[in-house]
């Protein structure tokens, strides 16, 4: 089977459409789980184009399949719908209209795009395989991945692998860079919570002091980091709120602290969770004080499958040209839930440039940020020769079978 070819002046046509679309979604961003107008635009497009659409799955997840000639195959194609809490600080007309949230990572963007995937993919000639197009809530701190696995996705989409996308402002507009292995780290959050005994400042003799307990704990964590692990793998252990007391002459009964641990192995997350409770426990030990360590919110590594990654990569040199593809960027520090759907499906999630010509984009997750609408037929097109070349290459084993 020969992949169809994509007609230019189709993605011409429905451009301006996306971007449109695309827009909206970012002036009315909702926060995980709360993504009740963005999945009902979601699913009026879907049902627009003339698709079937289920809606509930993790909560507020849409999802509509393509069938295919024949049952035997079927993939997932997945966008994530949420927004974060943040206060938008750009000033253009489709800027956010819900105060102190925004959609600072593109969620917008990944959406609109493979919405614009299921209509190409709808004008073309029927695949031999289903395509399932899910849109994932939850995925900012939700697990929203996971959430729609237990709810039953892959019985309701059966599938034999899963391919994700997301924006990259460290990349040129139609770059894309992936790699086989870890692409992004696993991700815990923990809260560490100190118990002595408050006082007058001037009197510390007379109640036990949580503070210079908790600052100790704050450098010991950065020891477990450096010295606690395998220094090739890499790891980072980052505390980020402290709080202890409301006033300057009152030694505080507790202090609290916040942080997050990433690693590139879900392994080696949970071996320094168990370092960074011990430690807190001897210290606390030691100083006569209490101590609550608790973990929450993991997210695994995100792991791409090499059979799966290989695929992406000829899809991108045949689609895009060599030029377009970087097949080994630096694995990323920062967590994505999708690591929960490669956990139990092969699969590659891939990274497309958002930066645009000559231009040093905002990060994600900064109150400028912005999607490249530029950008949007870049990953419809890879959406649909994905999809094409996956069937076109699972026809192939099949016949060889045969």
């Amino acid at each position: 089977m020969e992949p169809s070819v994509i007609p230019e002046t189709s993605l011409k046509t429905h451009h301006a459409h996306w971007a449109k679309l695309r827009r909206d979604l970012h002036a009315h961003p909702e926060l995980r789980f709360e993504e009740h107008r963005t999945a009902d635009v979601v699913a009026r497009e879907l049902e627009d184009l003339g698709y079937a659409v289920s809606r509930g799955l993790g909560g507020t997840g849409v999802v509509a399949s393509l069938p295919g000639a024949s049952a035997e195959w079927g993939i997932v194609l997945r966008a994530d719908l949420d927004a974060l809490p943040i206060r938008e600080a750009n000033n253009f007309s489709h800027a956010s209209c819900a105060d102190g949230v925004m959609h600072a990572c593109g969620h917008d963007g990944h959406t609109v795009m493979l919405l614009g995937a299921a209509r190409i993919l709808k004008e073309l000639p029927q695949l031999p395989g289903t395509v399932h197009f899910v849109f994932q809530p939850g995925e900012e701190g939700g697990a929203g991945a996971r959430k729609m696995i237990d709810d039953g996705l892959f019985e309701q989409c059966p599938t034999q692998a899963v391919f994700g996308m997301h924006n990259w402002p460290g990349l040129p507009a139609g770059q894309f860079g992936l790699r086989t292995g870890p692409i992004m780290a696993a991700g815990s959050r923990f809260r560490i919570t100190v118990t002595g005994k408050g006082a007058h400042a001037a009197q510390p003799h007379l109640g036990l002091d949580p503070i210079p307990l908790a600052c100790s704990m704050v450098l010991q964590c950065q020891t477990i980091a450096a010295r606690h692990k395998n220094p090739t793998d890499p790891a980072v252990i980052s505390v980020c709120m402290f709080h202890a007391g409301d006033t300057d002459n009152v030694i505080p009964d507790s202090a609290e602290l916040r942080g997050t641990i990433r690693t590139l192995s879900s392994g080696l997350q949970q071996q320094l969770q168990r370092d960074i409770e011990r430690m807190c426990e001897g210290l606390a030990s030691a100083y006569g004080a209490q101590v609550e360590v608790t973990f929450f919110q993991y997210y695994p590594a995100t792991i791409n499958t090499p059979d799966e990654t290989a695929l992406c990569e000829a899809v991108i040199r045949q689609t895009f040209g060599e030029a377009c593809l970087d097949s080994d960027v630096p694995p990323n520090m920062t967590s994505e839930d999708f690591g929960f759907m490669l956990e139990e499906r092969p699969g590659a999630y891939v990274l497309i440039g958002n930066a645009a010509t000559g231009m040093a984009a905002p990060g994600l997750h900064h109150p400028k940020y912005d999607f490249n609408d530029d950008i949007i037929p870049v990953g419809v097109r890879y959406w649909v020769a994905l999809a094409q070349r996956y069937f076109a290459m699972a026809q192939e084993k099949g016949a060889q079978r045969r």
